[in-house]
């Protein structure tokens, strides 16, 4: 992980990030429609980069390397894509595969292209008192650690859902942005400093 008030080697934006960390993207969730009907097995057996087991799952699995993505492809000519770090390797992966659609002889176009999901990390580099959190915004949290070891923050402004650890990793999903990922981070930083555990 980057040192803290450093985002790769930018200075950070304390205006924008108060507490001097930026959560790093990790993957990206978009949606399109090629707006055509599609045989996937005839994609499948074309695309040397596809895999297709209708009875496992009804669409064709693609990948790519350049941006490392994959993308779930199904008869209808909806297509999700996962993996990218940016929304804009997002938007681009997302034409490559519309691409390789059209190179197959299909019709397809490039409609209705949707972030739907960010997923963002950061690491707040001090250990957090999960039941103490847990119990004072009981209203927010679910934390079962014999279910699951993190902390979950269901944050309603944002709409982020946070998965909290004792190692002070965090984990924020749902954002259609990325600022709401940011916003959601610098809401409940001043909340895990106040959870801090001191060592002993």
């Amino acid at each position: 992980m980057a040192d803290q008030g450093m985002e790769g080697s930018q200075p950070v934006d304390l205006s924008k990030h108060p507490s001097g960390i930026v959560p790093t993207l990790q993957n990206i969730v978009s949606t399109v429609n090629l707006d055509c009907k599609l045989d996937l097995k005839a994609i499948a057996l074309q695309a040397r980069n596809a895999e297709y087991n209708p009875k496992r799952f009804a669409a064709v699995i693609m990948r790519i390397r350049e941006p490392k993505t994959t993308a779930l492809i199904f008869a209808s000519g909806k297509m999700v894509c996962t993996g990218a770090k940016s929304e804009i390797q997002s938007k681009l992966a997302a034409r490559k595969y519309a691409r390789i659609i059209q190179k197959l002889g299909f019709a397809a176009k490039f409609k209705d292209f949707k972030i739907q999901n960010i997923v963002g990390s950061c690491d707040v580099k001090f250990p957090i008192r999960l039941e103490g959190l847990a119990y004072s915004h009981g209203a927010f949290s679910s934390y079962e650690p014999e279910l699951f070891p993190g902390l979950i923050y269901r944050m309603k402004q944002p709409k982020i859902v946070l998965l909290i650890f004792v190692s002070g990793k965090i984990v924020l999903t749902g954002a259609k942005v990325r600022d709401e990922t940011y916003t959601a981070f610098e809401n409940i930083y001043p909340v895990l400093t106040e959870f801090r555990k001191t060592q002993q």
